[in-house]
């Protein structure tokens, strides 16, 4: 797969998931237009780039949803649930195609071509009014015009290709191939004035440019949409016919009277300027005001770059005059216009915008967005996991450097490698903050999950989403998806109960599933709640005890039934669906969460619900720690589960100590892991804290922070309990990294079992 094609998969599932989002935004509120032609625009988006990379089976089938897309944006059809189904079913399908595409499939399967079949077929069907021929266009009104739809017209592109664009993958005959589909090429003309002479050439640098005349009924963001690949790369200028201008007037004419009419939107609403166009001619405005006192005004700007044609402006202006004038007649306190904050589908930002009279006014978040975005670079995963690493092995040649300059005593020796450990603390926290990635996306895919499940069982259930922006390590996030899909599935099943049950127990009949994150201490909690039925103790007690899990006279507590169901093979599912029943599901939340050093604990009351409370580390490759010493083995705590340090008593029998009023139980470490020797005349114990219990770990030294590079175990230490991993050492020793929140769980359930209630038995 070549470079342009692999940016179009990419920027193709991007443009795939906020369709999906909107149409699930379209489906709970209909009326809201703006998430039509969200749709819309990514649905334009990626045939227009499928129409580049040249994928024929891809821009075919997406301009059959396109279709489909613009009788709803035009209210020729409403957004019923059947149709918001249909265009749902056609984002997986466009899925599926973009797989194909990115494994370089020349042909279709079968089963692929089968399921375009169909879906084309069901377009057809719902783009075609009752009673309408499928082969014959609807006998309809013609729809008001709205700026980008009139009869063929002849248009003038001017576009210079910038030096990169073959270096990039891009083909600029490719783009000028794709205007086809919009229309026919009259004239053609190519510019070669930039071209060096042979002598001086790049073979891979570009130096052509197109004078285009292209005959076509589509309008002006229609035809940039072909250059979207491009845009940043190139000089572009549309300039619409003289017919087009008129009904540009036209619009502007016919637009209301709004509170604060500002010509930057006023030229968008009319169809005349693109988003792209007036970001450039704000940026150079901007750049104007920098250097002179006086900014030009932006409707100048825009005529100076062939955006819109004078007299358009003109019109645009004469309009806001009026309008400026109708409203100093009825408001009694005249006031000058203020913000310019919404024009189609855009929303107020900060970046300066100007209005006839070269007024500053917030610039559209759209425009915005595009400017973030051209700020942004992409970076291959691959290159970013490098980096870590290499960052990893500074901080152990660091710490190494550290060390033998403290053996040797020289004190300005020992100041320079206290500078540089600073400076390699800093670097690994930068390069750590790079692979951080806002969990929000994540939770944002589960929208479409809720609505598909729910409508298989029959139930009306909703999700909530909290602490979106809570940010985790990319290699997180990639692997909590799996065992998040499970514990929503599973809740909607087996917790949330059917309408007729919940309205009997004085519930509301709408379920509520709720998705939450947020940080604690060194941890990152991921919570799944529902308001069902909360979990069956005593069936899942007998039916553990059925499958021999348990003995049927073993006396168990609520934690501990609880923790039953994440056994292999367990279900409480009286019969096997597509949902659960084989048993499978939470046992590969168990092992999956495991594996990220996470875990995982359930909090469940009857008739109420249940929550799955997921922890795990910030990060999977380096932290801060704090150095302990047993004997002559060497421990690392994570520093942020470390609360302080004090010294064990003398004589101390117990197995937890007062701590200022507080009961601390603790854990020897020398006895947890079986060490040889004899403790140490004056042992330490470390106070850790992890979610909201104190535990004291009993050491004998205590050496300081320590900046720790997770390695993983061998598979023959795997099954050490207590141990989460292992680091290198300044001296070249290996120390092992403590598993707090299992040593933190054994040390409290020990404290616990004196103070528990009398536990649960199987009823015969």
């Amino acid at each position: 797969m070549d470079e342009l094609t692999g940016v179009f998969v990419q920027e193709s599932r991007e443009q795939l998931a906020e369709m999906e989002a909107g149409l699930l935004a379209l489906e709970a509120n209909p009326e809201e237009t703006g998430d039509i032609n969200a749709i819309f625009r990514a649905a334009h988006t990626i045939k227009g780039g499928a129409g580049v990379v040249e994928c024929s089976y891809l821009e075919s089938f997406t301009h059959k949803v396109e279709n489909l897309l613009d009788q709803l944006r035009d209210g020729r059809l409403s957004p019923s649930e059947m149709r918001i189904s249909l265009l749902l079913d056609c984002a997986d399908h466009i899925g599926l195609l973009l797989d194909a595409l990115e494994q370089g499939e020349t042909a279709l399967s079968t089963s692929v071509i089968d399921a375009d079949s169909r879906l084309r077929e069901r377009l057809e069907l719902e783009s075609t009014p009752p009673g309408a021929s499928v082969t014959a266009p609807p006998a309809e009104a013609p729809a008001p015009a709205t700026g980008n739809e009139a009869t063929a017209d002849i248009w003038h592109i001017s576009v210079r290709f910038g030096e990169d664009v073959l270096r990039h993958g891009m083909d600029p005959i490719a783009f000028l191939r794709f205007l086809t589909t919009l229309g026919e090429i009259r004239e053609l003309q190519t510019l070669a004035d930039t071209m060096p002479p042979a002598a001086q050439m790049d073979p891979e640098a570009c130096y052509l440019g197109f004078e285009i005349r292209l005959e076509t009924s589509a309008g002006k963001p229609e035809i940039e949409a072909v250059f979207d690949f491009v845009r940043d790369e190139c000089e572009l200028h549309i300039l619409p016919p003289h017919s087009r201008s008129e009904d540009y007037i036209a619009l502007i004419n016919a637009l209301p009277d709004d509170e604060r009419p500002l010509l930057g939107e006023m030229l968008l609403r009319a169809g005349a300027l693109t988003e792209s166009e007036l970001l450039i001619g704000l940026n150079s405005q901007e750049l104007a005001k920098a250097y002179t006192d006086n900014s030009p005004p932006i409707g100048a700007i825009l005529v100076e770059h062939k955006s819109v044609r004078p007299e358009v402006v003109e019109a645009a202006i004469q309009r806001q005059s009026a309008i400026q004038q109708a409203q100093q007649q009825t408001v009694p306190a005249p006031r000058a216009i203020e913000h310019e904050e919404v024009s189609a589908q855009i929303e107020p930002v900060t970046a300066p915008a100007v209005v006839a009279d070269g007024e500053h006014h917030p610039a559209p978040a759209k425009a915005r967005a595009a400017s973030s975005e051209a700020r942004m670079l992409r970076v291959q995963a691959e290159k970013l996991d490098r980096l870590i690493d290499l960052v990893g092995e500074l901080v152990i040649a660091g710490a190494s450097a550290t060390e033998l300059a403290r053996q040797s005593g020289a004190t300005q020796l020992v100041e320079a490698t206290s500078l540089l450990s600073r400076l390699v603390e800093d670097i690994r926290d930068s390069a750590l903050q790079l692979r951080m990635v806002q969990i929000g996306e994540t939770f944002n895919r589960f929208n479409r999950v809720v609505r598909d499940v729910s409508h298989e069982l029959g139930k009306d259930i909703g999700l909530v989403i909290r602490g979106g922006e809570t940010e985790l390590d990319k290699s997180l996030i990639e692997k909590v998806g799996d065992p998040l899909m499970h514990l929503v599935r599973n809740a909607m099943d087996h917790g949330i109960e059917s309408q007729e049950k919940r309205q009997a127990a004085g519930k509301p009949a709408r379920g509520r599933i709720e998705l939450n994150a947020y940080h604690d201490s060194s941890s990152v909690v991921i919570e799944v709640s529902d308001d069902g039925g909360g979990l069956p103790y005593d069936k899942i007690l007998a039916k553990a005890v059925a499958q021999g899990l348990v003995p049927a006279n073993q006396s168990l507590t609520d934690e501990e039934i609880a923790a039953l169901i994440f056994r292999p093979g367990f279900s409480t599912a009286d019969r096997v669906s597509n949902l659960s029943g084989r048993g499978v599901g939470l046992d590969v939340v168990a092992r999956n969460i495991q594996a990220l050093r996470g875990t995982v604990e359930i909090k469940s009351k009857p008739g109420q619900g249940s929550r799955f409370v997921i922890r795990l580390p910030l990060t999977l490759a380096i932290i801060d720690g704090f150095l302990t010493a047993v004997g002559k083995n060497y421990f690392i705590v994570p520093l942020d589960t470390v609360v302080e340090c004090i010294e064990l008593p003398t004589r101390c029998d117990r197995e937890y100590l007062n701590l200022r009023g507080e009961v601390l139980p603790f854990l020897r470490l020398r006895d947890e892991f079986e060490l040889d020797g004899e403790p140490s005349t004056r042992q330490s114990v470390v106070v850790v804290q992890y979610a909201g219990h104190k535990v004291g770990l009993v050491v004998d030294r205590l050496h300081g922070e320590f900046q720790t590079v997770i390695k993983p175990l061998g598979p023959l230490f795997r099954h050490l309990r207590g141990i989460g991993g292992s680091t290198i050492l300044g001296s070249g020793e290996v120390g092992l990294i403590l598993d707090v929140p299992l040593l933190a769980r054994r040390a409290s359930r020990r404290e616990a079992r004196s103070f528990e209630p009398a536990p649960r038995a199987h009823k015969h």
